[in-house]
């Protein structure tokens, strides 16, 4: 099995590597995504094992991984900084860490989705955003009609949307409502197929 730890960044990643069969050990530095892709292509076929301490931009990475086979282990990175001994941090010295760690069977693993959960996790928090924007562009409208002395329960309903289109607003006020309104109903058009 070969076992690589690799500290992550966004352009770059370095990392420290042990093949458990032939002994050879060594380390790279690799570039995103060309040479990164490349050098994980040439490993295809075999078991691979990848640890990587917890990052926010390594999706596309993950996704190559899972095509190539290879198992990508995420770390925790509070656990994986107190156990280093040595405070002062280099890639290198950070890479060959996380192999250390992987070699002796200590790497702190967090819980990960799978990649095929993860495009459903995405949809998921795509809607929940679409559904809070809206929120907000209903506020707005709720508020220019609180502003104008329509006073109702909050609830927005086709009743309330034809009070507030009712408005007599003049100016910018009647721009921004019609603005809203655009919104709201391009929103709708939107999360209806997300649901």
């Amino acid at each position: 099995m070969m076992i690589i730890g690799c500290d992550f960044h966004p352009r770059m990643q370095q990392i420290a590597y042990l093949d458990q069969e032939t002994g050879e050990c060594g380390e790279r530095r690799l570039n995103h995504p060309q040479q990164a892709a490349e050098f994980y292509r040439s490993l295809r076929g075999r078991r691979v094992r990848i640890g990587v301490e917890a990052t926010g931009n390594f999706r596309w990475f993950r996704r190559l991984m899972s095509e190539l086979g290879h198992e990508v282990l995420l770390g925790d990175p509070s656990a994986i900084h107190a156990s280093n001994p040595r405070k002062q941090k280099t890639d290198k010295r950070d890479a060959r860490h996380l192999l250390i760690l992987l070699v002796e069977d200590r790497f702190p693993v967090v819980w990960q989705p799978s990649v095929e959960n993860e495009d459903t996790r995405q949809l998921l928090l795509h809607r929940c955003r679409m559904v809070r924007f809206r929120a907000r562009v209903k506020n707005q409208l709720d508020s220019m009609a609180k502003n104008q002395g329509l006073l109702s329960k909050r609830v927005w309903c086709a009743k309330r949307r034809e009070q507030i289109e009712a408005l007599p607003l003049a100016g910018w006020d009647r721009e921004r409502r019609q603005d809203l309104l655009a919104l709201l109903d391009e929103m709708d058009k939107r999360i209806e197929p997300l649901d």
